[in-house]
């Protein structure tokens, strides 16, 4: 009798003056039974009038009855409404109980009501303007911003330049690598980001963002190509491994093949994963520089025959050098 529909929580209650009324009386045993529940029913008695005082973008006043990981209802007397987590503030909430608080008092719009499953849809954000209506105008393409991440996806980070206004930095746009990685290597939730605005538009809200584009493309920088010259020796990081070969990372930016062939020079491999693991670092030689597609072929197997080569020219030169200080002799 506590509600027009069944309530396990009713301390939201206490401490609180409300009507009810009587439906029973025992004098013999000094009982009385009260109904909050026939009150709220009288003040709600018809469909129609629920419809008309509950009507769309109507402002309503109600408090706090429930929270949950969803959103919080909101008790407007003798009806509840559910405040969905994502109509309660134009910036992210994480959890309602993060920004509202039991038994809490609040104005709220209605955006919805369903009149055959008795049901109001509430918001609390459309109260106040969007965000992005009071962005400012200069903030356009090529506009370095500041802000904070507030959530990483497998395909990239979403920035919150301010509550309500976020934009999405790519995977693709975080590294000048040509290869896909984890988000979360280069970025986590909470971090202050910069970043450029590679595209924005302000009717469909949404703007998307480079941080790559802060640093000089590395395929650009003659000095450091030079560093990888055909012939020049370097140390890399396994990002990938496919069926042809394996993709090795020389430093952020720089990226090399190693086709299976150029693995070894003393054993047949069919698959990269049979001679070395994704993670592990591989020393190669440079044997081609293609920077129109921003790749370098790299070899293993070349740089081991080089280096056999070395070894074997400086035995004979100390085998040589034996010869003569003994015929010397």
């Amino acid at each position: 009798l506590v509600d027009v529909r069944p309530s396990k929580e009713i301390d939201y209650l206490e401490g609180k003056i409300l009507e009810f009324k009587i439906i029973k009386m025992d004098k013999i045993r000094n009982n009385i039974v009260l109904s909050r529940k026939a009150v709220l029913m009288d003040q709600n008695s018809t469909p129609e009038e629920i419809a008309k005082k509950y009507t769309e973008k109507k402002v309503v006043t109600g408090f706090i009855k429930n929270l949950t990981d969803y959103g919080a209802f909101i008790d407007l007397g003798g009806i509840d409404g559910l405040l969905h987590i994502t109509d309660i503030s134009w910036g992210r909430v994480n959890h309602p109980e993060d920004v509202l608080k039991l038994d809490e008092k609040l104005n709220v719009v209605v955006l919805d009501y369903n009149d055959k499953d008795k049901r109001i849809s509430l918001g609390m954000k459309q109260l106040t303007e969007h965000p992005w209506n009071s962005l400012d105008e200069k903030i356009d393409i090529g506009t370095v911003v500041k802000g904070k991440i507030v959530n990483v996806a497998d395909y990239g980070a979403f920035l919150e330049l301010t509550p309500g206004v976020e934009g999405l930095i790519h995977v693709s746009e975080m590294s000048w690598s040509q290869h896909l990685r984890d988000p979360s290597d280069f970025m986590t939730r909470g971090d202050e980001v910069d970043a450029v605005i590679l595209s924005i538009d302000r009717n469909e809200k949404k703007m998307s963002l480079g941080v790559k584009q802060l640093t000089k493309d590395p395929w650009t920088d003659e000095k450091l190509l030079k560093k990888y010259d055909v012939g020049t020796q370097h140390k890399g990081l396994v990002r990938n491994l496919t069926n042809f070969g394996l993709f090795l990372e020389l430093e952020e930016g720089i990226d090399g093949l190693v086709h299976v062939s150029d693995l070894s020079n003393d054993s047949k491999i069919k698959h990269p994963s049979e001679f070395i693991k994704l993670g592990e670092k591989l020393e190669v030689i440079v044997m081609e520089q293609d920077n129109e597609n921003r790749r370098l072929a790299l070899s293993h197997k070349d740089l081991i025959i080089k280096e056999n080569k070395k070894v074997k020219k400086e035995n004979k030169k100390i085998a040589k050098d034996k010869k003569v200080t003994k015929n010397k002799k």
